[in-house]
């Protein structure tokens, strides 16, 4: 049986990342970076595609931990069994890599003298594959195809010996520790790899003192700072260092809809995220983080203007082929499970504005922009002027047909406003006179066909009366002010997606096949849009409403601070993958946004 997903807490070493449960199994790793084939895959699965538990051997396999934490503004988790026996402490964490990814798990007895199990089974090429398994100078080597995963403890264990899994039993007494470290490699490589025999202290000292000088430069400081914190150190552990990049989250196939068909590969990084992305880490004093985010978006969408994608690889890669892996049953039986993501032969129209106001927010805090930035501005809006007219998938990239989506028509807008605003920046003139025609006639179309006088409402695509919470940013990217009538209307007519307390994205329908985006099943409600609902309240002078709904947003995080995608708000559940980068980047723009209305 699948846990919730709720009971996951992340580990990270900046290039990928693993998923913990609370009963002390590592359910989910990809190896190397974030976007490789999975090799512990029991989370879209069984046991049988892939776990590595280490938890005291008396309790049963799904017994959770009595307590666990982040050590304070870290990503270091640790976790505490009280058995019959005595107390132990299990501490998870990756050191931030330098070769080889690695994760360690330090065993320290409390009270007591408590026997431990450490169980690694390892299944690769996304849970599929199992490997050969042997012992090499007293460590635990699996192998199969280009992948090693090496397995060491630095103090005496038994091995009990399974045929398909590396099995370690040791007593753990009150003040005594043991070391697990399980480090991958290349197959072809002939020795361990070195982080085997670093000490484990050292790896753990350094570890936390790399997460304390990180999150001491965080410059919020108003009344939700370990919130703030929490979610800035999960945006951290989302980053792919050597790029970049940020991935949207660390898993893939966790279904919007227990059961459904709603389940997507999230380990690549949306330009839909860009804009919100850049000013959240500036904001919060991260400005190398941001460099680095907008480097990466200009190498990425380099090329024909034509080509340019909705979502690219860690390693700014297009390609992105979307399969599906049936020998995996999925969370909770929610089928298919995908690896790839096809929304990058997409049409979204929304991209063009926001890789142009991700430029205009990079110039305007002095980061140094590339000196064809102009080149680029000019030959993104040449194409959008010729294109911006036609129907796309819109930002939610719906797979049914393309429609005329307001919010990809005011992301339009934003374009033409964000290159006149560049050009007046920079000194350059370019054609500003066919873009500020274009900027108005967007305006002015916007206006008159998404526009519901009966709702007193924007719509989410023209000639249709379904909402849409994207509207919800009309105000924040300045398509009109917040003290407009049109928009206090539409934030008004909001309360119609509400579930729960919660903002769902649009209303997907009940169990058919739902007529704007072409898949069956309902979907809980997007953590996301909930925060925009919030800004969106303080902004048209309903601070009180506001702060209720940050609050309730803070209150289904887990218990160790993480958001998904959306919550259910019927089931009181987490869905979709998680941690959501989108979802905590909200969380740290609305408290900066509430801190100071």
């Amino acid at each position: 049986m699948s846990k919730p997903i709720e009971d996951y807490a992340l580990i990270s070493d900046l290039e990928t990342a693993a998923m913990v449960g609370r009963n002390g199994a590592i359910d989910w790793l990809c190896l190397p970076r974030f976007d490789s084939p999975a090799c512990l895959a029991a989370l879209l699965g069984t046991e049988e595609n892939g776990f590595w538990r280490v938890a005291p051997a008396a309790s049963g396999t799904q017994t959770p931990c009595t307590r666990r934490a982040y050590r304070q503004d870290t990503l270091v988790l640790e976790s505490a069994w009280v058995t019959g026996s005595g107390a132990v402490r299990v501490t998870d964490f990756m050191p931030p890599r330098t070769r080889f990814p690695c994760v360690v798990r330090v065993v320290e007895g409390l009270s007591g003298s408590v026997v431990m199990r450490s169980e690694l089974r390892v299944r690769f090429h996304q849970g599929r594959v199992v490997p050969w398994i042997r012992s090499i100078d007293a460590c635990t080597v699996a192998v199969a195809g280009p992948d090693a995963v090496w397995l060491n403890a630095d103090g005496p264990v038994r091995s009990p010996g399974h045929r398909d899994s590396a099995v370690l039993d040791f007593t753990v007494p009150a003040g005594r520790r043991l070391a697990l470290t399980l480090v991958w490699s290349p197959s072809h490589l002939p020795a361990p790899p070195a982080p085997l025999y670093a000490p484990a202290e050292t790896l753990l000292k350094e570890s936390g003192d790399f997460w304390l000088r990180w999150t001491g430069r965080c410059h919020y400081q108003g009344p939700w700072r370990d919130a703030v914190v929490r979610s800035l150190i999960t945006l951290k552990a989302l980053i792919y260092a050597p790029t970049g990049g940020i991935v949207a989250a660390p898993t893939t196939s966790l279904p919007g809809c227990i059961g459904g068909e709603r389940n997507w590969d999230y380990r690549f990084c949306w330009l839909r995220d860009s804009t919100l992305t850049l000013s959240c880490l500036l904001r919060s004093g991260y400005r190398d983080e941001a460099t680095a985010w907008l480097d990466w978006l200009v190498r990425a969408i380099a090329g024909d203007p034509a080509d340019l994608q909705t979502v690219y690889g860690v390693g700014g890669q297009r390609l992105l082929p979307e399969t599906e892996a049936p020998w995996l049953p999925g969370y909770e039986g929610s089928r298919p499970v995908r690896f790839g993501n096809s929304a990058t032969s997409q049409f979204q129209l929304d991209v063009y504005g926001e890789v142009l106001d991700t430029l205009l927010l990079s110039a305007r805090a002095g980061i140094a922009v590339p000196a064809h930035v102009w080149s680029l501005v000019e030959a993104l809006m040449d194409h959008l002027h010729r294109h911006w007219r036609e129907p796309d998938q819109g930002m939610w990239q719906v797979r049914g047909p393309g429609r005329h989506f307001v919010h990809s028509k005011v992301m339009a807008w934003v374009a033409a406003d964000r290159a006149l605003r560049m050009g007046k920046l920079l000194g350059a003139n370019g054609v500003s006179g066919e873009w500020r025609a274009m900027r108005e006639e967007v305006h002015r179309q916007v206006c008159r066909e998404g526009w519901d006088a009966r709702q007193g409402a924007f719509v989410q695509s023209y000639g249709s009366s379904a909402l849409d919470a994207s509207a919800l940013l009309i105000p924040r990217v300045g398509f009109l002010p917040a003290d407009d009538e049109r928009v206090r209307g539409t934030v008004r007519a909001m309360r119609r997606l509400y579930h729960g307390g919660f903002l769902q994205r649009y209303d997907p329908g009940g169990a058919g096949v739902h007529d704007v985006d072409g898949l069956r099943g309902a979907e809980g409600a997007f953590v996301a849009c909930s925060l925009w609902y919030a800004d969106a309240l303080a902004a048209t002078g309903r601070p009180e409403q506001a702060r209720a709904v940050f609050e309730r947003v803070l209150a289904v995080r887990n218990d160790v601070g993480l958001l998904s995608e959306q919550w259910d708000p019927k089931a009181g559940r987490q869905l979709g993958n998680a941690p959501q980068a989108f979802s905590h980047i909200a969380l740290v723009e609305t408290a900066f946004n509430l801190s100071s209305s």
